[in-house]
C-alpha cells in the first residue's frame, strides 16, 4: 500500500465518485492499464478518452492499480481483490457490487472463472 497524491480523471468529489457511481462506498478508482490514468470507471474514461477501458493482465496483479478515495493510498490488484468490502488501510467501506465489474478492469484466472 502507497500513500500518495494522484490526479483522477472524471471524479466529482474528493473521495472519487463519480457521476455514474456516487453512492457513499463508491469509493475508488481505477488505473486504466492501456494509459496508466486513474479514472472512478470505466465509463468515465470511455467519455474523456473515446477509447476503450483495458483491464489488467492477470499476470499483473501486483502492479498498483487502484485508489482508496477516502485515504488516497494506492493498493496492488492482489490488495484490493483481497481486501474485502474496505481499505485495507483505512477501514472505509467499498462498494460491495464492485465485484460484477472485477472481468471489466481485471482480466480473470480460469479458476477465478469457475467460482
Amino acid at each position: 500500500m502507497v500513500a500518495k497524491q494522484v490526479k483522477v480523471f472524471g471524479a466529482i468529489d474528493n473521495e472519487t465518485r463519480c457521476v455514474h457511481y456516487h453512492s457513499e462506498t463508491d469509493r475508488i478508482a481505477i488505473k486504466c492499464y492501456c494509459c496508466k490514468e486513474y479514472y472512478p470507471c470505466l465509463h468515465c474514461h470511455q467519455e474523456q478518452t473515446k477509447k476503450q477501458f483495458q483491464p489488467w493482465p492477470e499476470e499483473q496483479r501486483n502492479a498498483y492499480a487502484v485508489l482508496c478515495g477516502a485515504c488516497k493510498t494506492e493498493l496492488t490488484i492482489n490488495e484490493y481483490l483481497t481486501a474485502g468490502n474496505q481499505c485495507p488501510n483505512c477501514r472505509k467501506n467499498f462498494n460491495p457490487n464492485c465485484a460484477l465489474h472485477y472481468p471489466l478492469y481485471f482480466k480473470q484466472r480460469k479458476e477465478e472463472m469457475n467460482e
